[in-house]
């Protein structure tokens, strides 16, 4: 027995290597910090340019649907010529995209932003192959997780920052843009200056008679043997979990009577559930349970997150006056800038002041607590098991397929949650998605059985990967 094939070794090799894990983690953050701190500005950007409502929409949909496009197409492209070139090449965009959205003077120029922005933006299926090449089967998925570690954190501190830019420039737009852009810049030249390649050459273009980004494409992966019924997965967890992000402030607004403020109290609260959930245990359960049955877990526990969610008591804070929140809302549109913009228009009954106490508010971040973890356990576990199930010519463009079908549902998830809410009311959204995840869950144990990760051993199965 060679010395490699010893218990000790493999046990050292099944370890996280943070060092080869960490320049792609802290570029994605600072490229997420750029995103982040634009997001929660664009409906009043866009307003101050004398677009409605449903040109808002439109607007806050274009990234997402350019995104869907580029990450395919960027994935495969990383499988051809290597992972670095190909992130330079997409940062290099999205500092394009906010430097034209700093500069826009006109309505039309926003949205060209927002399009160059969510094409290039697509570098996450580039970031997630890097991962894939420099982690093992037994620790992918802890690789992952602290990818959406890195999502989590940029979520939080994002919004921050643009908050601390506009206090300092007196409310000017372009100041966050161009911080944004600075970010950017930022992130290129960490992977130029930092980043090594991690595609040897030889490795590269042996998936060449793979067709190109379409439509087609991504329903024909769909049939997909082995990964077919996981990129199902990853859509539908999203759809409900988008919903959930997009109309969570129309929501509160409506049971507990939340502000801005408030809303923005419970969404850092869920961004630190997911950071710790995805940088700190989700390494350790996929050693633990496998990450099949954390696919398992995940969607039971985000089924149960977004029901108890659908069942908040309407109750709001002891402090609440319906009188004074109305005259917010009727005021300068503080509210109205964090709020999605699909759903800017939708009618909000306020609650009464009458019922006043903490047992609203007590109940919805309970709630919050196994929506986060679902959500948390759900992608990086995903993601874990199709790279475990192609063969590793494939990684690249398979992941580009998980972020596009990701950014689909990102696109429609407030669309379609926004006509439920109106239709049927301020609970349906969330119940029906939960109803969506136990299904989902049924038709997971019934359909995901064991795959060659978990039918051979470990050095076997990275061998018939490619490794």
């Amino acid at each position: 027995m060679t010395a490699s094939n010893t218990p000790s070794n493999s046990t050292e090799q099944d370890k996280l290597d943070f060092k080869k894990i960490l320049p792609v983690f802290v570029i994605v953050l600072i490229d997420l910090l750029g995103l982040t701190i634009i997001i929660p500005l664009m409906p009043l950007y866009a307003a101050s340019f004398g677009a409605d409502a449903l040109t808002i929409g439109l607007l806050g949909a274009a990234y997402p649907v350019m995104q869907f496009i580029g990450a395919p197409l960027l994935g495969r492209l990383s499988d051809q010529y290597g992972r670095r070139p190909i992130l330079v090449i997409s940062q290099l965009g999205t500092l394009v995209g906010f430097l034209v959205l700093g500069f826009s003077n006109t309505l039309w120029l926003l949205f060209l932003a927002r399009i160059i922005d969510g094409i290039s933006g697509a570098n996450i299926a580039t970031a997630q192959a890097v991962i894939t090449d420099s982690t093992t089967e037994k620790n992918r998925t802890q690789g992952l997780g602290l990818l959406g570690a890195a999502f989590g954190i940029g979520f939080v501190v994002g919004p921050i920052i643009a908050f601390v830019s506009l206090a300092l420039s007196g409310n000017n737009y372009r100041v966050p843009a161009f911080a944004a852009a600075i970010f950017s810049l930022l992130s290129i030249l960490l992977t130029w200056f930092w980043l090594q390649e991690t595609l040897p050459p030889e490795q590269r273009g042996q998936a060449t008679e793979k067709a190109g980004f379409s439509s087609r494409t991504l329903f024909q992966e769909l049939r997909h043997p082995a990964v077919g019924l996981l990129l199902a997965l990853m859509f539908a967890q999203q759809i409900a979990f988008g919903g959930l992000e997009q109309l969570l402030a129309l929501f509160t607004l409506n049971r507990l009577g939340l502000n801005a403020s408030g809303n923005a109290i419970i969404f850092v609260f869920v961004g630190l559930i997911v950071v710790v959930v995805q940088g700190w245990l989700i390494g350790r359960w996929s050693r633990r349970f496998g990450d099949r049955r954390l696919v398992y877990i995940g969607l039971a526990v985000l089924a149960i997150g977004l029901v108890f969610t659908a069942l908040t008591p309407e109750q709001p804070l002891p402090t609440y006056s319906r009188e004074r929140l109305e005259q917010e809302l009727r005021s300068s549109g503080d509210f109205r800038t964090h709020e999605n913009p699909t759903t800017r228009n939708l009618a909000v009954e306020l609650p009464p002041d009458t019922n006043n106490g903490w047992l609203g508010i007590s109940w919805m971040l309970v709630a919050m607590v196994p929506a986060a973890i679902g959500c948390g356990m759900l992608q990086p576990s995903i993601n874990s098991l199709i790279t475990k199930r192609v063969n590793r010519d494939e990684v690249g463009g398979m992941l580009g397929i998980s972020a596009a079908f990701l950014s689909g549902a990102n696109a429609i998830a407030p669309l379609i949650g926004g006509v439920i809410f109106q239709a049927l009311g301020a609970s349906a959204p969330f119940l029906l998605g939960g109803m969506l995840m136990a299904v989902l869950w049924l038709i997971a144990v019934l359909a995901l059985k064991p795959g060659r990760e978990e039918s051979q051993p470990a050095g076997l199965a990275r061998s018939a990967g490619g490794h």
